[in-house]
């Protein structure tokens, strides 16, 4: 048990976390599965891939606050003692609403959980995983999306810069831990069915979306979730600064 690679999911418990953790487990990767508030979902993914003979745990803290983030990597060190790859999952979107409408406190929470969060999480990721911190080496994968490039407007333009900001990142961090046995990747999500439009206000925005995207359908978070796995593994040695479009062509 000892020698099997560690990952951490932030935002495991549903959506693509929780498709990227399952489909780890299955491929040997003992799982931190992450969540900020709904314990019974992160345990119900924890149940699955007990049930199929994985290993994982439910760990408690939320990206947007220092405290959290604290917490996360201290369970993962105490539960598993080693971290071989973390996926920067974990995120948040509003609702539609044009940028001379955005409150300055949607603004600062968004910032705050989608870079602060991704970028703190990615370097308590380094501090264990990076040579020059005495570490074996291992892999992170960051969550951006479509958006950073195609701006969101009308929608949710301060979600696409933050997203914007996780491609910048994505490629600099790459370079600085590339000689450090660290590779950094990003995946770049289109329009996935899952719950993240219900909390944005648009539950039905997958379905309305799919005549726009040149597949004619909207992604799974399973097809997200074997993306972000090869970029995890093996497969992928020589693989860093890269961004894998996952948008059916959108």
């Amino acid at each position: 048990m000892s020698g099997r690679r560690v990952l951490l999911v932030t935002g495991g418990s549903r959506g693509i976390g929780a498709a990227v953790c399952l489909a780890a487990a299955s491929e040997g990767w003992r799982v931190a599965v992450n969540y900020s508030s709904n314990r019974l979902a992160a345990e119900n993914v924890v149940a699955q891939i007990a049930a199929a003979g994985g290993s994982a745990v439910a760990v408690q803290g939320d990206v947007g606050s220092e405290d959290g983030i604290k917490a996360i990597f201290a369970a993962v060190d105490a539960a598993f003692g080693r971290l071989d790859g973390l996926v920067n999952n974990a995120g948040i979107v509003g609702p539609p609403q044009r940028i001379d409408e955005v409150s300055p406190e949607r603004l600062e929470r968004m910032f705050r959980v989608n870079v602060t969060g991704t970028i703190r999480c990615a370097a308590e990721a380094v501090l264990r995983m990076s040579t020059r911190h005495g570490g074996k080496g291992g892999a992170i994968v960051n969550l951006s999306s479509a958006a950073a490039v195609l701006g969101a407007p009308g929608q949710y333009v301060d979600y696409a810069a933050a997203k914007g900001a996780i491609d910048s990142f994505t490629i600099g961090l790459a370079r600085e831990v590339a000689s450090e046995g660290v590779r950094v990747n990003a995946v770049r999500p289109g329009i996935i069915d899952t719950d993240i439009h219900a909390s944005g206000g648009l539950p039905d925005r997958a379905r309305d979306m799919a005549p726009s995207i040149p597949m004619q359908r909207s992604g799974t978070a399973g097809e997200v979730a074997d993306a972000i796995l090869y970029l995890l593994s093996d497969k992928a040695t020589y693989v860093t600064g890269a961004i894998l479009n996952v948008s059916g062509g959108r």
